[in-house]
């Protein structure tokens, strides 16, 4: 998967409204993105350690790094990303 770019336009009128409390909107911006990525990366290292864990079929170690982690998880056939989870 190649990395994604994000480019969000703000109006003018919007922004004179975030910076009424925002020092610099794209460093805001910048922040809140890692900010959420970091809590959903804690989130699936958290539900996913247990379910490894939980699996008595499961016996290979459990990788130390995020992308050894994601890549062990996201190809276990019972893995499903958001859409396809609220697919149902």
């Amino acid at each position: 998967m190649a990395d994604l770019i994000i480019t969000v336009t703000v109006n003018d009128t919007d922004q004179k409204c975030l910076k009424n409390d925002i020092l610099d909107i794209d460093n805001w911006a910048q922040n809140a993105m890692i900010g959420k990525i970091n809590s959903c990366w804690k989130r699936f290292q958290r539900d996913w350690t247990q379910r490894l864990i939980n699996d008595e079929t499961f016996t290979d170690p459990i990788p130390s790094n995020k992308a050894d982690f994601c890549e062990l998880v996201m190809a276990r056939p019972d893995y499903k990303d958001r859409a396809a989870r609220d697919a149902g």
